[in-house]
């Protein structure tokens, strides 16, 4: 495998069509922090198959767009070549594209807005992540977030911007009715399971998070561990604080918790077993992160989306010295790592 990717890499470096390919799916492969074009082209698989599925076709349509969009943005602005390349600029534009068709209806006004989000989404990563090299801190998704929260807000404030599934706006109410272990299956407990890496990409569908899974094997088996291991983790804690049943089936506690394992787990430090302690008490605060900013912004009417995976990360990698925000990479005698080979 890694030979088929060095010999996909030196065609790519050879001819400049191959290379705006290959920069796009290394795009989409680092949602989940993953530099590698076939891992880019699994994800992007992961979406097809969920959109086709559903019956929104728009979705798949819309990441790639975007995802292009984003990414010529960066090379007309004349972002960092070695950031550029490894597909640092892609991964908010794919996940913008598969938001905005996701949360509003299709029509002329939600694609005009798709393709302006989109090359925004890289002049927000560019901002943010000049901002967040004061504390030595990664962008991670902020810009997607930030980009999407104004992009579906404004559809409050226009007639040519349809919501298909978002909202009302509401004051927070408590769950009368929580989930319970009982009141699912065993396939449904693998069904949940499986959906909390595909709703990273807001796809409701457990084939595609199996599609992801095996995205991130080709690319780091321990990302793909950690990933598996986050969802399992949110599944559990969601149902034992008793979350709203549909939420939980959904996937819509895992998405958030995967990237912070992920993240924790194995990205930003060496994966050992204070490490993965700590990876596992990020992962458990995700979820009640999750639970707790549905509630916050539920009189805006809007979605977190990965909010709590960003804040959460944060926080929990601030107190370190030894960031490496571009690329994503393993640090070397981090904290952690220090203490766990004393």
């Amino acid at each position: 495998m890694s030979e088929a990717i060095s010999t996909w890499s030196t065609l790519a470096s050879r001819n400049a069509a191959l290379r705006f390919i290959d920069v796009n799916l290394r795009g989409a492969g680092q949602v989940i922090f993953q530099n590698n074009p076939l891992t880019g082209l699994f994800f992007i698989a992961a979406i097809a198959w969920g959109a086709y599925t559903g019956g929104h076709l728009d979705i798949i349509i819309g990441a790639l767009v975007a995802l292009v969009i984003a990414t010529t943005t960066a090379i007309a602005l004349e972002a960092d070549e070695t950031s550029l390349s490894q597909g640092m600029f892609g991964f908010n534009g794919i996940l913008v594209g598969a938001a905005v068709p996701t949360v509003l209806a299709d029509g002329a006004g939600m694609w005009f807005i798709l393709v302006i989000g989109a090359a925004v989404s890289t002049v927000v990563m560019l901002a943010v992540s000049k901002v967040m090299k004061t504390w030595e801190a990664p962008a991670l998704t902020f810009p997607f977030v930030l980009t999407t929260w104004f992009l579906v807000l404004a559809a409050y404030s226009f007639g040519q911007l349809p919501i298909a599934s978002m909202g009302p706006p509401a004051l927070p109410q408590a769950v009368t009715t929580g989930a319970s272990p009982e009141a699912l299956s065993a396939w449904g407990v693998v069904e949940a399971w499986l959906k909390g890496p595909a709703q990273v990409f807001l796809i409701n569908n457990p084939i595609s998070g199996v599609l992801i899974l095996i995205g991130l094997i080709v690319s780091s088996p321990w990302s793909a561990f950690f990933a598996a291991v986050g969802a399992a983790v949110a599944l559990a804690v969601s149902l034992g604080l008793g979350a709203s049943l549909s939420d939980v089936t959904a996937g819509l506690y895992g998405f958030s918790p995967v990237l912070t394992a992920v993240a924790l787990g194995c990205v930003f430090y060496t994966p050992s077993l204070r490490g993965a302690a700590f990876a596992l008490l990020g992962t458990i605060f995700t979820v009640i992160v999750q639970g707790a900013l549905d509630a916050g912004i539920a009189p805006a009417g809007i979605p977190t989306f990965t909010a709590p995976f960003v804040f959460v990360t944060w926080l929990f990698l601030l107190p370190k010295a030894d960031l490496q925000p571009h690329p994503h990479a393993p640090i070397k005698g981090g904290i952690l790592d220090k203490k766990a080979k004393s």
